[in-house]
């Protein structure tokens, strides 16, 4: 147990261990694609660990999770898997706890939402890698020439698309909710709604009063008046929004830390504030989390162990956060990162961490949940539709999905 209670090298009982690595990327060019980053940290680490390797293959996200599925099935499980989800992995046994691997001090360094949202039944199998949280971006240009005021509550962000419309704003406000990324804006509107996908006791409640206000306020209110551009909503995809507003398309909407450069490298001033809220600021706003997992499969505990919690350096975190605008995921990376100068451009995402709240990602029923958001949401807020009764099938969805759990 030296090597995984001391977190500070193994002690030699190892003799030539190959650490399998799957890891999703994070650049958007050969650049500073995350090939880069895993390369640095391994060679750094092995030049410590002469008798551990660490093999690592990089996958876009648009493939990793799917490769890393395929991999499990065929028996061949990596013994690290950095992706998007975990709970179905843990949920069949498959993974080492957190505590199996981690020295106390790392696992203790975690970021408490961060921490409880890798959980499954009160036992930690995710391990919190990348985090982002969701602020309110507005060009500023647009509405300094609509006289407007950056919104607090939902009648100030509609009084404000009313505004930009009225100058010809293509996208008074931005409202993707095609299926590329439909449940983080819809879980964002549920929040500022003081709803959610859950309940306090963690029991899916999708059709809540508090969300069927909501989207019935956003179909009436914002789409209905036609303040949400040319798109419709349930066909608006957020790379597609994201790309207007740095066109300088867009007056508002909901984005996390990589809408900055985007917007900043096509010239576009833009203000950051906290999601408006039903009345006044939300209270709570999105966090979103990839996760870092740890299968059994190759019975490589203590060299796993020993590996992740160089991984999860406060120096290592820092440089992996730098390098793509993304949150730490632990305490003393995010104390470093919210007095340091170089990165005061996230501290409005910061500050929101301690506010978040994240998907409901340790239930397994989520994905299909999930799925079922994507497909759905959209409808919810057409001209004419009912929200209560789109809202009530995601809720039947969810309720056939967790019951199996």
């Amino acid at each position: 147990m030296t090597a995984v209670l001391g977190g500070c090298g193994l002690t030699g009982d190892s003799d030539g261990v190959t650490l399998k690595l799957v890891a999703a990327d994070y650049g958007d060019s050969k650049d500073n694609s995350s090939r880069k980053y895993w390369d640095e940290l391994v060679e750094s680490y092995e030049a410590k660990n002469p008798d551990v390797q660490v093999d690592v293959t990089v996958y876009s996200w648009n493939d990793v999770d799917r490769k890393v599925r395929e991999m499990v099935e065929a028996g061949e499980a990596p013994d690290m898997a950095q992706i998007g989800a975990y709970s179905d992995y843990a949920d069949k046994e498959l993974l080492y706890r957190a505590d199996d691997v981690l020295s106390i001090p790392v696992q203790a360094d975690f970021v408490s939402q961060l921490a409880a949202a890798g959980q499954v039944n009160g036992v930690q199998y995710g391990l919190p890698f990348a985090a982002s949280t969701r602020v309110l971006f507005y060009n500023k240009t647009l509405f300094d020439k609509a006289g407007v005021q950056p919104p607090k509550s939902w009648d100030d962000l509609a009084e404000a698309a009313e505004a930009l419309e009225e100058k010809g704003v293509k996208y008074p406000y931005a409202l993707p909710l095609g299926a590329e990324e439909a449940q983080a804006e819809t879980m964002q509107w549920m929040l500022s709604g003081e709803g959610g996908y859950t309940d306090d006791v963690g029991t899916y409640s999708v059709d809540s009063p508090q969300n069927v206000t909501t989207f019935t306020w956003l179909r009436d209110e914002l789409v209905g008046k036609g303040l949400t551009g040319p798109v419709a909503p349930g066909k608006l995809n957020r790379a597609d929004a994201f790309a207007a507003f740095a066109a300088g398309d867009v007056g508002m909407l909901n984005g996390h830390p990589s809408l900055m450069k985007m917007a900043s490298d096509k010239g576009v001033k833009y203000g950051m504030v906290t999601t408006p809220g039903i009345d006044g600021e939300s209270k709570n706003t999105l966090g979103v989390s990839d996760w870092m997992t740890a299968f059994k499969k190759n019975g490589h505990r203590d060299e796993i162990g020993d590996f992740l919690d160089f991984v999860y350096s406060e120096e290592n975190v820092l440089d992996f956060s730098r390098e793509y605008d993304l949150l730490p995921v632990t305490t003393s990376a995010s104390r470093t990162m919210s007095t340091a100068p170089e990165d005061e451009n996230l501290k409005p995402f910061l500050d929101e961490l301690l506010l978040s709240e994240l998907y409901p990602v340790g239930k397994t029923s989520w994905a299909s949940v999930s799925a079922d958001v994507k497909k759905r949401i959209g409808q919810a807020v057409a001209t004419g539709a009912s929200p209560k009764e789109v809202l009530g099938q995601i809720q039947a969805t969810a309720m056939k999905a967790g019951s199996a759990e």
